[in-house]
């Protein structure tokens, strides 16, 4: 099984297509087969990332059984061993995916022979963001310094925490439990993922057991990305303790990438921003990351709805 991290940011241009590409890039460049999968589903455009022109498959020829197996859809890019599952031309009638074939995906997934598969989700809550994010136990949380973005970051991280808490409960005992937090903490309290936990710790010991130890697998990274001179370089690690605190995941920090205006003008010229610029201290920050998330990787991940 391959090692799968999916990129998720609480906010559109946080850098998420930018950062699969350049691992990707990274991977493959040291031998690894990897393939990327532009999960970004209704305004994908990784196929720009790695230079391969307008797809003629993408990921809704999948999902709506034009192409029936996942590996058909596979593409080459100009660059060994790295490949791509493409949603350029995908609908936004598949922007919000049944949950069974959510389940059909990732299956599929699981069973593709690659050694790397990195997954380019879409901005925002969306439950496809949060399922896709929840599916392997590496995801991987990327923004940039200014509150906003910081801001949603935390909005999925929280929307995650609720979402995989609502995978132990049915919607009626979900019900119950938001009545019952509210009876507890008042109405108010509903919005914060912390009271919720305490219900459920007093109200289904058993169940709090179980999620406790489903988050405990997790290894969840936070990237610090368009780091400026002036910004705090403590602040990605600031954020993690925050995250801590309030919603009791542990987020490792795993590092800033500097701002480089070279960044826009490789995107536009449609070109690897490492192998354009390899000497800038951005391209630097990229591969010491890749260096640390490859070496940080003890086993197979699982994918945890199947």
């Amino acid at each position: 099984m391959a090692h799968i991290w999916p990129i998720g940011g609480g906010k559109g241009g946080s850098g998420k297509s930018f950062l699969t590409s350049s691992l990707g890039r990274l991977l493959a460049k040291a031998g690894r087969k990897t393939l990327l999968i532009d999960l970004d589903l209704g305004a994908a455009n990784l196929h720009t990332m790695v230079d391969v022109p307008y797809p003629e498959k993408c990921f809704s020829d999948f999902i709506t059984k034009k192409i029936s197996l996942l590996e058909d859809i596979v593409l080459a890019t100009p660059f060994p061993n790295l490949f791509l599952i493409s949603g350029a031309h995908d609908s936004l009638d598949i922007a919000n995916l049944p949950y069974e074939k959510k389940i059909k995906t990732l299956k599929s997934i699981a069973k593709l022979k690659y050694e790397y598969i990195i997954l380019d989700l879409g901005a925002g809550t969306a439950f496809n963001t949060l399922d896709f994010f929840l599916a392997s136990q590496n995801g991987i949380f990327i923004t940039t310094p200014e509150p906003t973005s910081i801001e949603n970051v935390y909005r999925l991280m929280r929307a995650i925490y609720l979402r995989r808490i609502r995978h132990y409960f049915s919607a009626a005992d979900f019900k119950m439990l938001e009545k019952k937090v509210r009876e507890h903490l008042g109405d108010d309290s509903i919005n914060k993922p912390e009271n919720i936990a305490s219900v459920v710790r007093k109200e289904y010991p058993e169940k709090f057991a179980l999620i406790k130890k489903d988050f405990n697998s997790f290894h969840f990274k936070l990237i610090l990305n368009q780091l400026r001179k002036q910004d705090n370089v403590e602040l990605g690690s600031q954020i993690c303790k925050i995250i801590k605190k309030h919603l009791g995941l542990h987020v490792d920090f795993a590092g800033n990438i500097a701002y480089d205006e070279h960044v826009h003008d490789a995107i536009c010229q449609r070109v690897s921003f490492l192998d354009r610029y390899p000497h800038t201290r951005a391209a630097n920050d990229l591969r010491e990351l890749n260096r640390k998330m490859s070496n940080s990787l003890g086993e197979q991940l699982i994918l945890n709805y199947l």
